[in-house]
């Protein structure tokens, strides 16, 4: 009861906020463009098995789909400024046609409910095993296939056909049977035995036989059904975990990702969930999705979380500038200017974010590469926080350090002081610069390493419980950077060593002070340590280089004083004088 109040007056709170901050609302959606009128354990050892071969899997999709059409890969975002012509210049960075000349209306929430009735909550009977060669000949979806049902229609591995074992078979009918009787606590309780069954080894007929794949995508199918049953009994708290693992389990999937949405928006985490929704819109497309109704309806599902999550964020506010070339430091200047004006209460800091290009769901079509890229203005209340982001978005891997004495552990109340900047300011931000953000040109596991380094702090403060949703959700990211972008083969290795070391930090394997992204903290401390070292011998140089010549000005000063003072005396003494002087004679 109380978790069905409680969300009764969130969608209730929304409504009143869209009608109540209306004008706030307006002022801060001016810089958007204007929308087209269309609208912990389970499996823990496949997933790390699996992670090389999924990027060699999602490298094999990409390639197949720019055979079969032309489609191009994100890597257009890190070869734009190349491959651009001249003549296009910095002409599409006139500031004087900003974005949209007035305010954009409110996505009313009833929409949304219809995308996720839509998207979401559909009832998927079927079991899709993504990761087998289709039996088949492969049709305009091949990458994305059902292959097998939940009361065990046969499912192609290779030439075999595989069956999902007897009992996981009728636990699966009878969790389903449930779901479509609208008893989603009875169908949650099943879907849960079901999914302990699988981590026994019970999921396909005969194991010896099958794949960790064919095991992956039985998992994931469970996961999702636990996600839509806690969504429908308004707990979105508990469906959060099984949305993240459900990614791990099948990145490929968009549904997955959508289902991630719309946990995030029920949790009011409309910039994450604006994140997803974009992941679920560029995998919807690379895997061969064609009805552009889905396309639509996602794209505006995407809109509506960067909208609310622009409106209800209080300490900052954001522009984006249409980009096509490299910035000038006079527009750079002339888009500050712009966002002053525009944006006057947030003005304590203000940068922009030069080191990675953005897109937004209004103008993005996959289909036709490159879309409209943008640059993000992001201006502060707080001169603080808005330094400490800007020195974090010029990182090449992210870490959160403001420590004093880099080489001594945090204490338990230097950890909470910490998390009370990271946690509660920082964190926020850059989930909002990541909710236009599809890859990173720095270091393709940028994201997943930021939420990791959170959940050490989480850790540190024994937030158990917080501490394993993030790192279900580092690894979901984890999942998808294969099919997102083009990584190198050192990317691969990092991405590999994160996803075994926040498994075993998720089944308390070995010290956390041993994990990959806290060597990469522990050289970036110093890093920060040896430059502000270095920073400051700079600055004793130069002020001693400074009283130095300040010195010998005051000597020279001095000496020309004193060089003037006797040429006056020589000056006042008259020839008569200098005559009656007796004159000395030398003597040998």
């Amino acid at each position: 009861k109380n978790f069905l109040s409680m969300s009764v007056q969130n969608e209730t709170s929304q409504q009143i906020h869209a009608s109540k901050d209306s004008n706030v609302a307006a002022n801060k959606l001016n810089d958007i463009p204007e929308a087209p009128q269309e609208v912990k354990k389970h499996f823990g050892d496949v997933v790390v098995e699996n992670t090389m071969e999924r990027i060699k899997m999602a490298e094999k999709k990409k390639q197949k789909q720019s055979n079969d059409v032309d489609r191009a890969s994100p890597k257009w975002q890190s070869e734009n400024n190349e491959k651009l012509p001249e003549k296009k210049e910095a002409t599409m960075l006139e500031l004087s046609n900003q974005l949209v000349l007035g305010p954009l209306s409110h996505i009313p929430l009833k929409s949304l409910l219809d995308i996720e009735t839509k998207l979401v909550y559909i009832d998927e009977e079927e079991i899709s095993f993504e990761f087998s060669e289709p039996a088949v000949p492969p049709g305009p979806r091949s990458a994305h296939r059902d292959c097998a049902d939940a009361v065990g229609a046969p499912a192609p591995t290779g030439s075999a056909l595989l069956r999902v074992d007897k009992r996981l078979r009728v636990t699966l009918r009878d969790a389903s049977s449930c779901y479509r009787q609208k008893n989603y606590a009875v169908a949650a309780a099943q879907f849960a035995t079901a999914l302990e069954l699988c981590s026994k080894g019970a999921a396909i007929g005969k194991p010896f036989d099958s794949s960790p794949e064919d095991i992956s995508s039985i998992a994931s199918f469970i996961e999702t059904k636990l996600v839509t049953c806690y969504l429908k009994l308004r707990k979105p708290d508990l469906a959060l975990n099984h949305s993240h693992r459900s990614i791990t389990l099948n990145p490929a999937y968009f549904r997955n990702h959508l289902r991630q949405a719309a946990v995030f928006r029920c949790l009011e985490r409309y910039s994450e969930a604006a994140r997803s929704a974009m992941i679920a819109d560029y995998m919807y497309w690379l895997t061969g999705g064609t009805e552009q109704h889905i396309s639509k309806l996602i794209k505006l599902y995407w809109q509506a979380m960067i909208e609310e999550a622009i409106t209800r964020e209080e300490s900052f506010s954001v522009m984006y500038t249409p980009f096509v070339t490299k910035v000038k430091v006079d527009k750079t200047d002339k888009m500050k200017d712009t966002f002053t004006k525009k944006h006057p209460d947030y003005v304590e800091h203000i940068y922009t974010d030069h080191h990675g290009l953005h897109i937004l769901p209004q103008t993005t079509e996959w289909s036709s590469p490159p879309p409209q890229q943008y640059l993000l203005t992001l201006g502060f209340r707080n001169k603080h926080i808005g330094k400490i982001l800007e020195k974090l978005s010029s990182r090449k891997l992210p870490i959160f350090s403001d420590r004093k004495a880099p080489f001594s552990p945090l204490t338990k109340e230097e950890s909470r002081r910490h998390w009370e900047t990271i946690g509660k300011k920082i964190v926020p931000v850059m989930d909002f610069i990541r909710s236009t953000k599809l890859i990173d040109n720095f270091c393709a596991c940028s994201r997943a390493i930021e939420k990791l380094h959170y959940a050490s702090i989480l850790g540190r403060l024994q937030q158990v419980t917080e501490q394993s949703q993030v790192i279900n959700q580092a690894m979901a990211e984890l999942a998808s950077i294969p099919y997102l972008q083009d990584i190198s083969q050192q990317d691969a290795e990092l991405l590999q060593s994160l996803m075994a070391d926040a498994m075993d930090t998720l089944e308390g394997r070995r010290s956390d002070k041993e994990r990959v992204w806290n060597k990469i903290e522990k050289i970036g401390i110093i890093e920060d340590f040896l430059y502000q070292v270095e920073d400051s011998y700079l600055k004793n140089k130069r002020l001693r280089a400074a009283r130095r010549e300040k010195m010998k000005m005051k000597r020279l000063q001095s000496m020309q004083q004193h060089q003037s003072l006797g040429n006056t005396k020589l000056s006042l003494t008259s020839p008569k004088d200098m005559a009656t002087q007796p004159t000395r004679k030398l003597t040998l």
